[in-house]
């Protein structure tokens, strides 16, 4: 993205939409929806997007995670939601990735 400001909110709005589009019961990386979005080295700029994204944007924010499946250190209420959704916890805490990551190209199947 580099410094063009003009570019940031255009990857917000595609940030938005590939967010919204995460089913109940499933999760993406922050490096799966930058890569989504066409910028695969901008995790950092998702969690930021998503962290200022309107309370009143209804995003299901919480179905994204860490590429560890670490939900926010901050975000007591993240776990609680997406285990009320059915996604899987490892024992340490981490959402099972392997079981709950949204496999985009299965969508419709």
């Amino acid at each position: 993205m580099g410094k063009n400001a003009a570019d940031v909110p255009a990857f917000r709005q595609e940030v938005y939409a590939i967010v919204a589009a995460i089913p109940p019961g499933k999760v993406l990386a922050y490096g799966d929806v930058a890569w989504l979005a066409g910028r695969p080295r901008h995790a950092r700029l998702v969690g930021r997007l998503l962290r200022d994204a309107p309370p009143g944007a209804g995003l299901p924010c919480h179905r994204v995670v860490n590429s560890a499946g670490r939900t926010a250190p901050h975000w007591l209420e993240q776990a609680e939601k997406l285990k009320e959704e059915g996604v899987v916890f490892r024992g340490g805490g981490c959402v099972d990735m392997k079981v709950c990551r949204w496999n985009v190209d299965q969508e419709g199947e």
